[in-house]
């Protein structure tokens, strides 16, 4: 894409900040239209997604005219970038909108029977890259795996400047974490720096954001991402920290949040509402199963109105022992908060009452813990669901909330705004919204109809997740980034369950100390 584009695009998104969105993802346009642009722009064919659910509010010449003669400069540069603006509204350019449904046809609230699942599962982890997790995963048994570059000798040859010369990526040669990576908002746009992904050592100043994990290391992961459907294209939210990118993940928007801090606890519950807001209201089974801290309470209206709801991480071992999992489940691994962030769970009153419930089985992979215990954790939770007697009808997203700090070597590409809400930031941080990806994260999904061994290149982030649920039980969106997103069913064969027999996969090593019954 031409820096000239990429102005218009910018330009174009500070005047429209949700309501177009300007950018390659969010334009429904016809097959040979859509080819036709992507060409011109020198996009692959998946750059501009073509939606599957209905789309409302077409946006035409006249109303987009009616904006004003502020717009000119962005018209101006139009023609060159191959008269994209053009051709999409010849084409009725169309967004959906929040509160519109997936389905207008079908009553809200509704299952689907087209996509084949009754249960959906999703399992996040803390704080890694795709390069980082899976990065020689196309030299261990999926060449389709867009990660580090190897050379004959299998040694790595993506790099980042460092103060002596290029540091270049290198194999962790245990499950032991340094401590010296930052995902903080300006750590994480030094590290993007523009899309040239050469700013992780310059972040931190210190070459550990570099350094990758083996099959040999962490069998189970590189074993996940094998037997089933990974996603080369799956980018956290927002270029920053936990809370903003969970917040997106249950809300479409992480409402001016960009870091992980206490204080955030406090805010006002997002205006839109959450998506165990919906579910609630049509009548849809969920719960939040946690190991030491509901990651729901990063919206804590949610645990004030649903407390019967957060349970603890033994009652998801049990619901899938008998085969009564509920119509969504979100399962937490341990996130270490009481260290990391210092601070107890008597502290935020709204919390206080989950102390009693602890149950720290070990799990947590955020820097610096040990990450045999979370990859343990993933071989038992997840195996939980493949022998359950739900899983002929289940669908499990398993993913990672962002990157960490680690080195990605994929630029994130532009993102439509959720909302009006700009980030709340201070006078030392970046300048920024919230109309771009953060960095690549690993994703797998995993269900009978997953296609086996395989990839997907369409460009998916968290809210990917509510589009998902959305789209089976014709939930209305809760913003326009999830009224936009693409659902997974590209990971899926809708006609044939492959997997229907439970796949064995690797099982790593137990850690001193942890859980293993379920």
């Amino acid at each position: 894409m031409s820096n000239r584009f990429l102005h218009v695009r910018e330009n174009f998104c500070q005047l429209f900040p949700c309501q177009i969105g300007f950018c390659r993802r969010i334009f429904t346009v016809g097959t040979a239209a859509r080819t036709k642009m992507a060409a011109a722009l020198g996009f692959g064919d998946n750059s501009l997604h073509v939606f599957e659910h209905p789309l409302e509010q077409k946006l035409t010449r006249r109303s987009f005219l009616r904006r004003g003669g502020s717009l000119g400069a962005a018209l101006a540069g139009m023609s060159s970038a191959g008269g994209l603006w053009r051709a999409a509204l010849a084409a009725g350019a169309t967004i959906r909108q929040p509160d519109s449904l997936p389905d207008p046809k079908r009553p809200a609230g509704t299952p689907t029977a087209a996509l084949p699942f009754d249960h959906v599962v999703v399992v996040m982890m803390e704080n890694h890259s795709f390069d980082n997790l899976l990065g020689a995963l196309a030299i261990s048994g999926q060449p389709q795996a867009k990660g580090l570059r190897f050379n004959a000798a299998g040694v790595a040859l993506n790099s980042n400047p460092g103060p002596e010369g290029p540091v270049r990526s290198f194999p962790f040669p245990s499950t032991a974490q340094g401590p010296h990576v930052s995902q903080s908002w300006n750590a994480t746009h030094e590290q993007i720096d523009g899309g040239k992904m050469d700013g992780f050592v310059a972040s931190v100043h210190d070459v550990q954001p570099m350094g990758y994990w083996t099959a040999a290391v962490l069998p189970f992961a590189y074993s996940l991402a094998r037997t089933f459907t990974l996603a080369n294209d799956w980018f956290c939210s927002a270029p920053c920290q936990t809370y903003p990118n969970r917040r997106f993940l249950m809300a479409g928007t992480a409402y001016g949040n960009i870091s992980t801090d206490n204080e955030s606890l406090k805010d006002p519950p997002p205006p839109n509402g959450t998506i165990w807001d919906r579910l609630e209201h049509y009548g849809i089974s969920w719960r939040n199963y946690f190991t030491d801290l509901p990651s729901t309470g990063i919206i804590p209206s949610t645990i004030e109105k649903y407390p019967s709801n957060i349970v603890p991480i033994a009652q998801f071992y049990a619901d899938c022992a008998s085969g009564n999992l509920p119509a969504v489940s979100l399962v937490d691994p341990e996130f270490g908060v009481l260290g990391v962030v210092g601070s107890s769970l008597a502290t935020v009153p709204t919390l206080a009452p989950l102390a009693e419930k602890l149950e720290t089985t070990g799990g947590s992979e955020e820097n610096p813990q040990d990450m045999a215990y979370g990859e343990y954790w993933a071989y038992r939770t997840l195996n939980a669901v493949l022998h359950s007697p739900a899983w002929p009808r289940t669908l499990l997203i398993y993913t990672y909330d962002e990157h960490g700090g680690y080195y990605d070597h994929v630029p994130p590409p532009a993102a439509i705004a959720p909302d009006s809400i700009p980030p709340q930031l201070g006078p030392g941080d970046v300048p920024g919204g919230y109309d771009i990806y953060g960095p690549r994260v690993p994703a797998i999904v995993a269900s009978p109809h997953a296609k086996p061994k395989a990839v997907t290149n369409v460009v998916h982030d968290h809210t990917s997740v509510l589009a998902t649920i959305e789209a089976k039980w014709n939930l209305p969106a809760l913003t326009y980034r999830d009224a936009n997103a693409a659902t997974v069913k590209d990971f899926l064969d809708l006609d044939h369950a492959a997997l229907l027999q439970p796949p064995a996969l690797a099982e790593p090593p137990v850690p001193v100390g942890a859980a293993t019954s379920t």
